[in-house]
C-alpha cells in the first residue's frame, strides 16, 4: 500500500470528525443528566451508612468467584473488516449525463442530494433514457471538502448533444476493477461503513485508486434518512 493517505483513508477521517462531533454533543446531555440526579445518589449513599449491616456483606468477594469473571472472547472474534459485505467486480463505463460539484464535509448529504436532484431534472427535461442507478464520483479531497461528479447513467448518448441544461453534460462512467462494498441505514452512519472498508483493505493488502463511486440504490433525501448506496472503490 502507498504510504500516502488515500482517498478511502480521507473520506474516512472527514466522516470521523462529524462523528466525535456528535459523541461530544451526546456526552455533555448525559452529563448534566447525572448532575441532576446526584442529590438524589447523595442521600441514598447516607441511609446505606447508617443501616444495619447484612449478614453477606462481611463476605469476601472471592466467595462468589463466578460473578467477577468477565465473559472471555471467543476464540476468532471478528474484527472490525469482518461485518463488511464485499465482492470483486468489473465495472463497465456507460454513457451518462454528469453534473461535476464541490462541497464541504458538514454538508455532504445535503450537496450531493441537491446535485443528483438537479441532474435528474435536466436529463428529464432533455427527454433522454436512464439506463441504471443515479451515482456520485469522488474525484478529490481535502481537509475542508471534497470534488465530485454526479452521474445518471444513460441508455445511450444522445446525438449531437453533449450539454444539456443547469450545466450537465454527456460524459461516461468510470471503468475498471473495484471492490465491491454496501451501506445500509443513515447517510450521517456511513462513516462506519468507511472504516469496515479501510480495514478489510488493509488486511486484505489491497491498493486503490484514488476513485470511489456511490451509487444510491434508493431515494437520497438527506443525513439522517434510511438509504442504500453500493460502494465501489477501484483497484490498481
Amino acid at each position: 500500500m502507498d504510504e500516502e493517505t488515500g482517498l478511502i483513508d480521507r473520506l474516512r477521517r472527514h466522516w470521523q470528525a462529524l462523528a466525535i462531533v456528535a459523541l461530544l454533543l451526546a456526552a455533555a446531555g448525559i452529563i448534566a443528566e447525572r448532575r441532576l440526579s446526584s442529590g438524589g445518589d447523595e442521600q441514598a449513599a447516607e441511609e446505606a451508612a447508617t443501616a444495619p449491616a447484612s449478614p453477606d456483606a462481611a463476605k469476601p468477594d472471592a466467595a462468589k468467584p463466578d460473578a467477577a469473571k468477565p465473559e472471555a472472547a471467543p476464540p476468532g472474534a471478528p474484527d472490525a473488516s469482518a461485518g463488511v459485505a464485499s465482492e470483486t467486480v468489473m465495472v463497465d463505463a456507460r454513457p451518462a449525463a454528469v453534473l461535476k460539484g464541490q462541497g464541504k464535509w458538514e454538508d455532504a448529504a445535503k450537496t450531493l442530494s441537491g446535485a443528483i436532484a438537479k441532474l435528474n431534472a435536466s436529463v428529464r427535461k432533455a427527454g433522454l433514457a436512464v439506463n441504471g442507478r443515479t451515482i456520485a464520483v469522488f474525484t478529490k479531497t481535502d481537509d475542508t471538502g471534497f470534488s465530485f461528479e454526479a452521474m445518471a447513467p444513460l441508455a445511450a448518448a444522445p446525438e449531437g448533444k453533449v450539454k444539456l441544461t443547469d450545466g450537465v453534460e454527456i460524459g461516461a462512467s468510470p471503468a475498471g476493477k473495484a471492490m465491491k462494498f454496501q451501506h445500509r441505514g443513515a447517510y450521517d452512519e456511513i462513516d462506519a461503513t468507511y472504516e469496515a472498508i479501510a480495514a478489510y483493505l488493509d488486511e486484505k493488502g489491497l491498493d486503490t485508486k484514488d476513485l470511489i463511486i456511490e451509487e444510491y440504490l434508493s431515494d437520497f433525501k438527506g443525513d439522517d434518512a434510511e438509504v442504500n448506496v453500493d460502494i465501489y472503490v477501484f483497484l490498481k
